[in-house]
């Protein structure tokens, strides 16, 4: 990269960082760090939803997600994701907003009790550390194959990232972390569109990313640019005993003695449905978003910020997705990439252009990605831990400044624990390993939430169905390494299917809480927080009664039902992408 290119860097992402700092003057109480004071506007709120929602792990792990898998990964943001922000911002954020709630954790103990409360953070710890993980591996990728640094100096660059969020985001909160996002959304978005519009010229458009997937392999094209494909998995067992394949048959599959594969074939249908659970969990579950729509100056303000977050969403996933696919056209072979891995697709073409400033660009673009996401979700689990474990059970009765200053400690040792997933990410596929890792303990949580909100199931049922939607998880996991080391099928092959998982966890958690609640009983018909919820310990009592305090009276504007119109619409489009155009 030349000077031009680094200078690009430096203005546009140190500005950002700049202006960070600037706002995070006079944040001295806690409404103000963990909810920016409840002022923040429609447009900011969702220009802050979707660059929290995109981060430099969807340009990188997403690019090579589609390079493996095809289009078919634009359904988790078309439909999941905007799907998810619309039963959020409708159905289940909105009784925790009236009722003053800081956290989406702080629902499910006035649902379920506290022991679900619990969970849900440490959850949320895990699931959300994971991505901050997976954006400093994109990141390292970027600038090592881009920049041709050594790992030391890549590694030195992505740590001083981290460093950087975490101070501004510790001194300003979520004022300061939802105006950067704004921010940090331009920058992306310029980058995203100009890599792209460069590349779509270079392959030759549409029938020229189709004849070249072709001219690779007969039947590829359609195997990537059209969703409805069922998933096709060979495995190469020529070298393997028939005892060896014998145990890996345990795992699903039809064996072909000829050719010495194992294929596991998963319907597109099937495919299909666990990516828009996987966007439905993200928008619903991940505190990051709730927490933004907490900050919404109103309740028309909080629906109208879906829609302009999901009207972004999907025109981006095009632009930043289909990257991957036209770097199958263009680089079809895998181990020709740099590590053989399919994550390096994105930095690797954006090294193929020598224009000035187009690096520089690109790499501004990632490395805001990675800032807006890393400020983002530090913030979100330091709020996490600090009122739903910390305040609530541990220090209940200090005062404001006291827990203020925890929530700010929190946030860089939180950042910091991410690193610890990169050993795993480096060996690729990130894509991969996220939806493994979320099908075990994100679908449990999601159907608590959709399960609490919409349908009248036992107190009691939220644990129970809780405890054994991850016990399957878990064996999920676990079951390939019991196959491999003891031979022993611990789950039906059809079960392990990474796929399957998630609707089937989703089924398995429900019932579960549906008979709890046939032999403990309903709840009363109607049953809501609303404004009845009293939290437990003296500070968050009184925050609590702070945040309402700061409601709006409800306007002529607020009463209207253009949001939900234009929140339908937009989820409307993404169905018809995913399920006419591209299916």
């Amino acid at each position: 990269m030349s000077g031009v290119d680094w200078g690009l860097v430096v203005l546009l992402n140190g500005s950002i960082v700049a202006y960070g700092f600037y706002l995070s003057r006079g944040v001295t109480e806690s409404t103000d760090w963990f909810l920016a004071g409840r002022r923040l506007p429609w447009w900011m709120v969702g220009l802050s939803l979707y660059a929290t929602a995109i981060d430099s792990s969807d340009l990188v792990a997403d690019s090579g997600g589609t390079y493996a898998l095809g289009l078919g990964v634009c359904m988790i943001n078309w439909v999941g994701v905007v799907g998810g922000w619309a039963l959020a911002a409708f159905f289940v954020v909105m009784p925790m907003y009236r009722a003053g709630m800081y956290t989406n954790a702080e629902y499910l103990e006035a649902r379920f009790g506290a022991l679900v409360r619990v969970i849900c953070v440490f959850v949320q710890v895990q699931y959300r550390t994971l991505v901050l993980g997976l954006i400093a591996t994109a990141a390292f990728l970027t600038l090592s194959i881009i920049t041709g640094w050594e790992d030391f100096a890549a590694w030195g660059v992505v740590g001083g990232l981290a460093v950087l969020a975490s101070i501004y985001t510790a001194l300003g909160g979520l004022r300061s972390v939802a105006v950067t996002d704004a921010l940090q959304f331009g920058v992306m978005t310029l980058a995203g569109l100009l890599i792209w519009f460069l590349l779509w010229g270079q392959v030759g458009g549409w029938s020229g990313i189709a004849e070249r997937l072709n001219t690779h392999e007969s039947g590829l094209a359609v195997q990537m640019l059209e969703m409805g494909n069922d998933r096709v998995e060979v495995e190469d067992v020529s070298a393997n005993s028939l005892e060896e394949v014998g145990r890996k048959l345990l795992l699903g599959g039809e064996f072909d003695a000829e050719q010495g594969t194992i294929t596991r074939r998963t319907p597109g249908w099937l495919v299909a449905l666990a990516f828009v659970i996987i966007g439905i969990a993200y928008a619903v579950v991940n505190h990051t978003q709730s927490m933004r729509m907490f900050a919404a100056r109103s309740e028309w303000d909080l629906q109208m910020s879906v829609v302009v977050a999901g009207v972004v969403l999907i025109a981006m996933t095009f632009f930043n997705l289909s990257i991957g696919v036209m770097g199958r056209a263009l680089y079809p072979e895998q181990s020709a990439l740099p590590g053989a891995t399919q994550d390096a697709i994105y930095p690797f073409m954006v090294s193929q252009f020598d224009i000035i400033g187009l690096q520089g660009i690109v790499v501004a673009g990632i490395l805001a990605a990675a800032l807006s996401t890393y400020d983002s979700i530090g913030s979100t689990l330091s709020a996490l831990l600090t009122r739903d474990v910390y305040a609530r059970f541990l220090v209940r009765d200090r005062d404001d400044r006291h827990y203020l200053r925890v929530g700010q400690w929190l946030t860089p040792v939180i950042i910091a624990s991410s690193f610890l997933y990169v050993p795993f990410l480096l060996e690729g596929g990130m894509l991969f390993f996220y939806i493994d890792l979320t099908s075990a303990f994100v679908i449990p949580l999601l159907t608590l939430f959709l399960m609490g909100t919409m349908t009248r199931v036992h107190r009691c049922s939220g644990t129970v169905g809780l405890v054994v939607g991850t016990l399957y998880g878990v064996m999920r996991l676990c079951a390939p390494l019991v196959v491999e080391h003891f031979g022993v099928a611990i789950l039906p092959g059809a079960l392990v299917d990474s796929y399957i998982a998630y609707p089937f966890s989703m089924v398995l958690t429900s019932l579960t809480m549906v008979l709890v609640s046939f032999f403990k009983g309903w709840e009363v018909r109607g049953f809501a927080l609303g404004e009845q919820y009293q939290e437990q310990s003296p500070w968050l009592r009184a925050s609590q009664s702070a945040v309402r305090e700061l409601a709006q009276v409800p306007s002529a504007e607020s009463t209207t039902s253009l949001p939900a119109y234009l929140a339908v619409g937009a989820l409307a489009v993404g169905c018809a992408l995913s399920f006419v155009v591209f299916w």
